[in-house]
Parts: C-alpha cells; sequence; structure tokens
C-alpha cells in the first residue's frame, strides 16, 4: 500500500542508489499531468520529445521537507529535481510560479 490518508505510506527511496528522498507521510498523493524527460543522460540527438506524460504525483509543500533531493536550473518556468546523491533524474518537477508545490512522480522513486 503506498497511499495512507492521502499521503505517502512508505519512504521515497532513489531508483539507481539507496538516497532517502522523502520520509513517511510528509507527500499529498495528486493527480496532475505534466510532461518529464527520460530518466537517462543526455544527448546532444536527444528531441524534446524524449519523455513520458505523467499523473500521479506526491506533493510536498516545503522544499525543506524533502531528505535529499537537488533541483535543477529553470527551464522556461519548470525546475526539474533529481536525487542528489548520484544526480539521476527528473524524479519530478517544481513549478517556479508556484515555488510552494513541488511534485515527485511516483513512477521515478521506489517505496519502501
Amino acid at each position: 500500500m503506498l497511499i495512507s490518508d492521502g499521503t505517502n505510506a512508505k519512504a521515497l527511496l532513489c531508483q539507481r542508489c539507496p538516497c532517502r528522498i522523502l520520509n513517511p507521510l510528509k507527500g499529498s498523493f495528486v493527480r496532475k499531468e505534466m510532461f518529464l524527460p527520460h530518466m537517462k543522460k543526455k544527448s546532444e540527438t536527444q528531441a524534446p520529445t524524449d519523455g513520458e506524460t505523467l499523473n500521479d504525483y506526491w506533493l510536498v509543500h516545503d522544499m525543506y521537507t524533502f531528505e535529499n533531493v537537488g533541483f535543477s536550473n529553470a527551464v522556461g518556468n519548470t525546475k526539474y529535481l533529481i536525487c542528489a546523491d548520484c544526480e539521476i533524474g527528473p524524479i519530478g518537477w517544481q513549478d517556479t510560479q508556484n515555488p510552494k508545490d513541488i511534485y515527485v512522480a511516483l513512477d521515478r522513486v521506489r517505496h519502501e
């Protein structure tokens, strides 16, 4: 079970390394459609459409709630979230026009 009373029942961990990204009960489950680039090293031949649209996220309202997460430089109005240890990502995103809302994709992290 991933959801408990609308929050993450388990800790969120990086898919590649043992880094803990968010403790249990700190994110709220939301459905919001957002296109994220694929989690791979960017190449010069990578098209802007190389990614997927995801809908299920953990919403966090304060960047200091995270245990370990990094933020990219802004790309338009978006900052992407990465693992602070191994730098894989994006695992989520933040709209710079509404910086209190930070989204972590359920499909881009492990739940333990």
